[in-house]
């Protein structure tokens, strides 16, 4: 019986060359602004050369490299991981979640939700609830994906006034992330979220040109009327814990004084 090939390990020259040619930059260019030859550079990537630890994270720093591919460029290159990763519900993350828990909340009357590298729901304040009913309870099966119930035909799809708008928005966002951070899962939630419906082209062309800007507007149909509302994503500045940099918030304004109203006499309704 043959035996199986064995899988060949990434070695940290791998790691060097991937996230290089991701940033789009040359050997020189890399090396010039790490302050080290370009010889020696290029030793690295081709594994003639052993980089040090401090070389090693540099590297990472120059080329932006998430925290979470800084340990496996540790580990390829023969040192310890250097970032924790804990679980948010960690108590080793209570004050850091108790923190985020305590921003949402204080976000109300407007929604708000804390999202993780793949947008899986982690925490929300009570106005997220009223604007998910009637979707489709499978979508809201743990972990909720948000972009799933975003642009899902059993999600609020149906319901986004703007959807072509929105949809390539979001498809923006997801495209940007997957260019910094090279992760696999978001390639194929990407892929998934592009064979979903679109608008029909007569709700496009009465859409288009309507909310010109730098603001993308989500306006979605509620019992109360056609919420208005703009966003803004908040990250960590500088963690050192992997699950607190691939945390976000998301907070919603409201657009307009009518949306504004309509969220407060939603927000009265609530226990």
């Amino acid at each position: 019986m043959n035996a199986h090939p064995a899988v060949r390990r990434v070695a940290v020259g791998d790691h060097l060359r991937h996230w290089r040619q991701q940033r789009r930059l040359s050997q020189q260019d890399l090396a010039f602004d790490a302050g080290l030859s370009t010889r020696h550079l290029s030793c690295v990537e081709t594994g003639k050369a052993s980089p040090s630890r401090e070389l090693v994270l540099r590297l990472c720093e120059h080329l932006s490299v998430p925290l979470r591919e800084r340990n496996a460029w540790l580990v390829a290159a023969g040192f310890a991981p250097m970032y924790r990763e804990h679980r948010l519900d960690d108590p080793a993350l209570q004050a850091a979640r108790q923190a985020v828990q305590h921003i949402l909340d204080r976000h109300e009357p407007w929604p708000a939700v804390a999202f993780d590298r793949h947008w899986n729901l982690v925490l929300s304040n009570r106005m997220v609830v009223p604007l998910l009913a009637g979707v489709d309870p499978a979508l809201l099966v743990p972990p909720v994906n948000l972009l799933r119930v975003s642009l899902h035909p059993g999600g609020l799809a149906p319901r986004i006034a703007n959807l072509h708008q929105w949809r390539e928005h979001l498809f923006a966002r997801l495209q940007q992330q997957l260019h910094t951070t090279g992760d696999a899962g978001l390639a194929a939630l990407l892929q998934e979220l592009q064979a979903y419906p679109d608008q029909p082209p007569e709700q496009i062309r009465r859409l288009d040109g309507e909310h010109p800007g730098v603001l993308m507007p989500f306006l979605v149909h509620t019992p109360t009327g056609v919420l208005h509302l703009i966003s803004t994503t908040t990250v960590f500045g500088s963690p050192t814990d992997i699950t607190l940099q691939e945390l976000a918030m998301e907070t919603f304004f409201p657009g307009d004084e009518a949306s504004a109203q309509a969220l407060r006499t939603l927000a009265q309704t609530l226990p």
